[in-house]
């Protein structure tokens, strides 16, 4: 069954993102709403709906792939929606990513954004130098974690604040093909997030929950406008999602909607603001986007 969404013109300017939904995935609802709350316009379109036509990535300024088990992570986590954008989508998103825009993945996206290639990205890395394997434990994880910036041109990250929220994965180890690999990735500033302790220090399971190398909990492109983490932002964004919020007064801050907020931020002051670049056409349309269920 397939829904037509209208948008009805407004002259207020919007922040448009869409969420690539494919069999398996099951958070585009949760990532749909944290969005809406960060103030973004929020479309869920399968991505059969935008191989068809490609043209619709035009409309948007945040490219989202959410968390879930795509096609029940047959062959390998994230491997066929990732063939999927290597095959059907790379020139359109590839030219999303060149306009400037943001592009986020979340769990099994971040697995599709490495391997499709799109994440560490260019800049001299191979497809076959990173990867996200089975965790060390040999099972599902489904936990809290401390997580500790470790770049300040990621335009999603707060700098030097540590941010805790859940993960829920049983592929989530990130290694890299050899030492010269691991190495590029940390001189070139790709490394997004490690996996800390509330104290800031690395260390074995659980701080780091699947033995991910150099406790790599999530990896940003050159731009610092590519993003994909492990960890599941969008199960923060409420103060009452927190475990222990009873306990922690009305001033806890959900640390998960902050991605979400700094990303539109970064929309409205270098795409929308009247004094900065203009977005394209596509992005100022109609919404026409479809949905399918």
């Amino acid at each position: 069954m397939e829904s037509s969404i209208i948008h009805h013109p407004s002259s207020i300017p919007e922040v448009r993102a869409i969420i690539l939904r494919a069999a398996g995935i099951n958070t585009d609802l949760e990532t749909e709403y944290a969005l809406k709350l960060a103030g973004a316009r929020a479309d869920r379109v399968h991505i059969n709906r935008l191989i068809e036509d490609k043209t619709l990535l035009e409309q948007y300024h945040i490219l989202i792939f959410p968390g879930g088990f795509s096609y029940g992570d047959d062959v390998a986590a994230g491997k066929i929606m990732a063939n999927q954008v290597v095959h059907h989508l790379s020139e359109p998103v590839r030219q999303f990513i060149d306009d400037g825009k943001l592009v986020l993945g979340i769990c099994n996206g971040f697995q599709v954004l490495v391997k499709a290639g799109i994440l560490p990205g260019g800049n001299g890395f191979r497809q076959e130098d990173v990867t996200i394997t089975h965790n060390d434990s040999g099972k599902y994880e489904d936990r809290w974690v401390y997580l500790a910036p470790q770049t300040e041109k990621c335009v999603f990250l707060d700098p030097g604040q540590r941010i805790y929220v859940p993960i829920a994965h049983g592929e989530g180890k990130v290694v890299a093909r050899d030492d010269a690999a691991l190495q590029k990735l940390r001189a070139d500033g790709h490394i997004a997030f490690k996996y800390v302790d509330r104290d800031g220090n690395e260390g074995p399971f659980p701080v780091n929950p699947n033995g991910s190398v150099d406790s790599i909990a999530g990896l940003t492109d050159a731009t610092g406008r590519i993003l994909g983490l492990m960890p599941h932002p969008e199960r923060f964004i409420r103060r009452t999602q927190h475990p222990h919020w009873s306990r922690l007064g009305p001033d806890l801050q959900p640390d998960g909607i902050k991605l979400f907020r700094n990303a539109v931020r970064y929309v409205r002051e270098t795409r929308l603001d009247p004094c900065a670049a203009q977005p394209t056409a596509g992005a100022a349309a109609g919404r026409d986007a479809t949905a399918e269920s």
